[in-house]
């Protein structure tokens, strides 16, 4: 199903945007995106953005520092649009403001993602959020800006062009959106390779102490929260390492996980094709898609292994 922006912000004065607790490139982008476009097309209009922490290597993006990361008491806004979110609960701290606006939109390409909202806008088969934007929003009116966080969203959710996701449109949006004058290589650099000396820390303990298992065709890493404290890393310092580890000669699912709190973990989920994760994930609770896909579980980490190699072990792995 498609949809008119136009339509949906008809007399609407006052505009939350909303994301999926921490935040990817996707989530950021997208939000962004629209949040620069809507700030210069409806000067007007009361428009805010709310986020969890915006991971430092994104704030090249611009106005990236207006992110709101609490929300005001009593609020309502007319619309809550929700980007990069499966269901309201990944809203996280913002989910009141989306149950008590008056009027609601979902833009999303989560294959879990249940319609939540009272429009929505789903394509399972899109690249990215990001990528959905841009179809919504009228060419011409894009500016520098919005064709900056749109591209970084589209680089961050296809790795760069190399997923199975990037289809020719998303090719075609991506030129469009160089066509406006952004630095592409600038973006890919900063926000999807570029990492701190403490990222790379402990994307090397987690290398180094990943194990292959399920007849080599697996492979998992783990983070305990003692080993985040000792690298003062935070949840945003650990994107990118379950991509990593996907890219192991012979391995089919990778997975890696981070202790949230005691004895609960943030596992992420990682197919070259062969396992779709994001059924996995499901029954887990979670949600994602095909080949990339993540939930949280509480338990120990063997038993988090355990259960998860449960899972896979029936789909054929």
């Amino acid at each position: 199903m498609s949809i008119q922006l136009s339509d949906v912000l008809q007399e609407r004065k006052t505009i939350a945007l909303g994301g999926h607790v921490h935040p990817d490139g996707d989530c950021v982008g997208s939000n962004l995106g629209l949040y620069i476009y809507l700030q210069e097309q409806y000067p007007d209009r009361e428009i805010d953005v709310y986020l969890e922490e915006v991971p430092e290597a994104y704030g090249m993006i611009h106005r990236a520092d207006e992110v709101k990361h609490c929300i005001p008491a009593d609020k309502q806004y007319d619309l809550f649009i929700c980007l990069d979110c499966g269901d309201a609960a990944r809203l996280g701290f913002s989910e009141p403001l989306f149950r008590a606006a008056g009027h609601t939109l979902c833009i999303d390409h989560h294959v879990s993602n249940q319609a939540f909202a009272d429009e929505n806008y789903i394509d399972s088969e899109a690249s990215s959020t990001a990528e959905m934007v841009y179809r919504l929003l009228d060419k011409e009116k894009i500016n520098l800006h919005t064709a900056e966080a749109l591209y970084m969203g589209i680089i961050h959710d296809t790795g760069v062009f190399q997923y199975s996701c990037t289809s020719p449109e998303t090719m075609e949006i991506a030129a469009e959106l160089m066509r406006k004058g952004i630095d592409g290589n600038e973006i890919i650099d900063k926000t999807y390779y570029e990492k701190t000396y403490i990222q790379n820390q402990i994307l090397g303990r987690a290398l180094l102490e990943s194990i292959l298992i399920l007849d080599k065709q697996c492979i998992v890493s783990s983070v305990s929260k003692g080993e985040m404290e000792f690298y003062r890393a935070k949840p945003s310092d650990l994107e990118g390492i379950v991509s990593q580890l996907r890219l192991t000669q012979g391995v089919e699912v990778a997975i890696f996980m981070y202790e949230l709190d005691t004895q609960q973990f943030k596992v992420s989920l990682r197919s070259k094709g062969k396992v779709d994760v994001s059924t996995v994930a499901q029954y887990f609770g979670g949600g994602g898609h095909k080949r990339a896909a993540g939930f949280t579980m509480k338990g120990t980490s063997h038993d988090v292994i355990n259960n998860v190699c449960a899972q896979l072990s029936l789909k054929g792995i």
